[in-house]
C-alpha cells in the first residue's frame, strides 16, 4: 500500500513535469538516470506554465501535499513571483465536490428531513474550497441572520491516513540513514504532525477553538473572530457567522481603500505574540486564505480570522525561553541566546559558548533592525541550518506548529508593509511580557491566584505549626532511637556473618577428616558443630 502510493506521488510529479523545475546542476548523475530510466513517465502538460504545474501536481495529491502548496505560497521572497501566485490559489481555490452532496451530508448531520427547516439560501455553489473542506453560505430560518455552513470532504480521512502512512515510513528511513537523523527527529514531527492533521478532520474541536479564540480577544482592536453556532456543529459540520472583509492578500483592495498599511503589519505582529505569549493558545494556519481586514475602519484596521482547525499551545517552560531568547536577540545579548539555547537542552551541554555565541552573532548582526523587504530570508534559513548541524541542535517537534505561523507571519507582513521593523514592533511587548512573568506583578498575580487556597488551609495552620514544632523538639530523641536500631541490626548481620564462615569452616573440615586416621567421631562432631553454627546463623 505504501508502496504503491510512493509510486503514485512520483507519478504524478513527473507527469506534471515538476522534476523540469529542479536545475540541472542540483541533480546528482543517479537522480538523471534513475529519470531516465522511467521514460514512459512522461511530462503530459508541457504547454502549461511552470506554476500551474506545480499547482495542479500538489492538487491532485491530496490534503497533505496542498498544506505544503499553502505554505510555500506565503514565502514569495523564495519563490518566483508565477509560482507563488499559482498556489497562493490552494489557499481556498480547489475544486470543490458538489454541492448538493454537501447539502445531504449537512441534512444528515444535523438530522434533518430537510434543510430547508433549519437554514433558507444555501448555496449549492460552495463560496471557498480547501483541501479539507468547503464552505457553502446560507441564512438561518428564523433570524435571518447570515452564516456559513462548512463541510468537511467525502471520505478525506482515508487519504490522509495512507499519506500519513508514507510519511511515517519515510521519516524512519531519514532518521536511520541520513546522517542528521537523529538530530531532525523526523519520526516526533511526523508524529506531530499527524496529530495535528488528524485534529483538523475534527470540526467539533474546531468549533471549541473558535469559541476560545474569540473569548482570548474579546473587545480586542486587533482581532475579530467569528461567532461559532456551537449548538449546530457536528464532527463533520461547523456553523458559524458569515464576515465581509478583504482577504489580506488582496494589496491593491487594501491599497485602494487606504488601509494603514503599516498599522496593519505591526497589529498583525501584536496579534501573534499575544496568542502565543499572553494566552499560550495559537491560530497555527494563518495563510492568506484564513485571513481577512475589516473594512469598516481603514486607518484603524482590524484582522477577522477564520478556520480554527489547527491550533498550538505551549508549555511554559518552553514559552519562557522563548521569549528569554527573543529578548536577549532584541537587545543583542548573543551570550544570552547561548546560554538559553544549552540550559534548555536544545543544543548539547558540552557545547562551546564562546564558538556557539560567535557562530549566533553571525547570523543575526547582518539583519538586525533591517526592515523586512533588506532581509534575505532565504540566505538567513540556510546559516541558520547550518549553525544547526555544526553544534548538533536538535529539532524541537512540540514548536513546529509555532515555526510554521512565525513563517506565515514573517511571510505576511512581508507583502503588506516591506518597510516594517519587525525588532522595533516586537520588542517591547515582550519586554513588557517578562516584566509581567518576573516582576512584581507577577508575583501579586501568583499570590492573588492562591488566596482561595490559602484561606482555606489558614483554619488549620496553627495545629499544622504545633505539630511541625513538636516534630523538631522530638527530632533528635527520633534520631537516637533510629541510631540504636541500625546499630543492633548491623551487629545482628555481623554476628550471622561470623557464624555462617565458621559453619562454612567446621562442614569443610568435616568433609576432609575421613581422608586422614582420625576416629570415627571427630568428623561427626564437627559436622554437628558446621550445622549448629549455620543453623543458629539463619534464625538469629
Amino acid at each position: 500500500m505504501r508502496l504503491l502510493r510512493l509510486y503514485t506521488i512520483n507519478k504524478t510529479l513527473l507527469q506534471h513535469g515538476l522534476d523540469t523545475l529542479i536545475p540541472k546542476r542540483w541533480m546528482p548523475w543517479y537522480a538523471r538516470l534513475a529519470r531516465r530510466c522511467i521514460f514512459w513517465l512522461r511530462n503530459r502538460h508541457p504547454e502549461q506554465p511552470r506554476g500551474r504545474q506545480a499547482r495542479l501536481a500538489l492538487q491532485s495529491l491530496g490534503p497533505v501535499f496542498i498544506k505544503f502548496g499553502q505554505m510555500l505560497s506565503t514565502r514569495r521572497d523564495l519563490l518566483p513571483p508565477d509560482i507563488a501566485n499559482e498556489l497562493a490559489l490552494l489557499q481556498d481555490k480547489v475544486p470543490p465536490f458538489d454541492g448538493h452532496h454537501a447539502r445531504k451530508m449537512v441534512e444528515q448531520a444535523l438530522e434533518l428531513r430537510s434543510i430547508d427547516e433549519l437554514f433558507e439560501q444555501f448555496d449549492p455553489v460552495p463560496l471557498a474550497s480547501a483541501s479539507i473542506a468547503q464552505v457553502h453560505t446560507a441564512k438561518f430560518k428564523t433570524s435571518g441572520q447570515e452564516i456559513v455552513i462548512k463541510v468537511l470532504r467525502p471520505d478525506i480521512e482515508r487519504t490522509i491516513h495512507a499519506d500519513m502512512e508514507l510519511l511515517e515510513t519515510l521519516a524512519q528511513v531519514m532518521e536511520r540513514w541520513l546522517p542528521d537523523g537523529k538530530r531532525l527527529r523526523p519520526v516526533e514531527v511526523v508524529a506531530e504532525y499527524r496529530k495535528t492533521i488528524l485534529d483538523e478532520l475534527d470540526l467539533l474541536r474546531e468549533a471549541a477553538n473558535g469559541i476560545q479564540l474569540r473569548q482570548n480577544f474579546t473587545n480586542s482592536d486587533a482581532l475579530y473572530v467569528p461567532k461559532v453556532y456551537s449548538d449546530y456543529c457536528r464532527k463533520n459540520v461547523l456553523v458559524m457567522e458569515r464576515i465581509y472583509g478583504i482577504p489580506v492578500s488582496n494589496i491593491e483592495a487594501l491599497k485602494a481603500q487606504h488601509t494603514d498599511m503599516k498599522k496593519l503589519a505591526e497589529r498583525g505582529v501584536e496579534v501573534f505574540f499575544t496568542q502565543v505569549f499572553r494566552d499560550s493558545f495559537f491560530h497555527a494556519d494563518m495563510h492568506p486564505g484564513n485571513i481577512f481586514v475589516d473594512t469598516t475602519n481603514p486607518q484603524d484596521p482590524k484582522y477577522i480570522g477564520i478556520d480554527y482547525g489547527i491550533v498550538g499551545t505551549l508549555n511554559s517552560e518552553d514559552k519562557r525561553y522563548l521569549a528569554e531568547n527573543f529578548v536577549a536577540f532584541f537587545n543583542r545579548d548573543y551570550r544570552k541566546v547561548a546560554e538559553l539555547h544549552v540550559d534548555s537542552g536544545w543544543v548539547p551541554a558540552d557545547t562551546n559558548i564562546d564558538e556557539f555565541e560567535m557562530a549566533v552573532r553571525t547570523v543575526c548582526e547582518p539583519i538586525f533592525q533591517k526592515p523586512l523587504a533588506d532581509i534575505s530570508f532565504g540566505v538567513v534559513l540556510l546559516q541558520l541550518f547550518n549553525t544547526a548541524r555544526r553544534f548538533n541542535m536538535t529539532v524541537q517537534p512540540q514548536l513546529v506548529l509555532l515555526q510554521k505561523t512565525l513563517l506565515y507571519i514573517e511571510g505576511l507582513g512581508r507583502q503588506l508593509y516591506p518597510q516594517l521593523d519587525l525588532w522595533k514592533t516586537a520588542k517591547p511587548f515582550l519586554e513588557n511580557w517578562m516584566q509581567e512573568q518576573i516582576g512584581v506583578k507577577a508575583v501579586w498575580k501568583k499570590v492573588r491566584a492562591n488566596l482561595p487556597y490559602w484561606s482555606e488551609k489558614l483554619p488549620d495552620m496553627p495545629d499544622l505549626i504545633y505539630d511541625s514544632l513538636r516534630q523538631v523538639k522530638d527530632a533528635p530523641e527520633h534520631q537516637r532511637r533510629l541510631l540504636s536500631q541500625w546499630q543492633l541490626h548491623h551487629h545482628t548481620q555481623t554476628q550471622r556473618q561470623l557464624l555462617g564462615l565458621l559453619g562454612a569452616v567446621a562442614l569443610i573440615g568435616a568433609a576432609l577428616m575421613p581422608l586422614y586416621p582420625l576416629p570415627w567421631p571427630a568428623p561427626v562432631l564437627t559436622g554437628t558443630v558446621g550445622i549448629s553454627l549455620w543453623l543458629k546463623a539463619w534464625f538469629q
